[in-house]
């Protein structure tokens, strides 16, 4: 096996895994412990295609940086989104928040 199908398989096991977090979790928490699983898997991927092939390494690399800021915006607005339903709720659980009316 190559070492690129080793890191693909790995980032599609990534993928999977975010994706059925976040299908199965009811949480929020949870669902954003997915997403970042799945940004992750992708960030992988693309690194290790560029690193792996004759593409340009650098290109590769500043698209998994763009990913990662990616995640941690994501990561910052989804927390605080959280707190909010939370403090307005007083759960997590996704399907105790069906509609957020003022």
């Amino acid at each position: 096996m190559s070492p690129l199908l080793l890191y693909q398989l790995v980032a599609v096991m990534l993928l999977s895994i975010g994706l059925f977090g976040l299908i199965w979790r009811r949480t929020l928490i949870g669902m954003l412990i997915s997403v970042e699983l799945l940004l992750n898997g992708a960030g992988l991927s693309l690194v290790a295609a560029a690193q792996l092939t004759p593409a340009s390494a650098v290109l590769g690399q500043l698209g998994t940086l763009l990913i990662m800021g990616l995640a941690a915006a994501e990561a910052t607005l989804v927390l605080a989104i959280v707190v909010v339903v939370v403090r307005r709720f007083q759960t997590s659980d996704s399907s105790a928040v069906s509609e957020l009316k003022g």
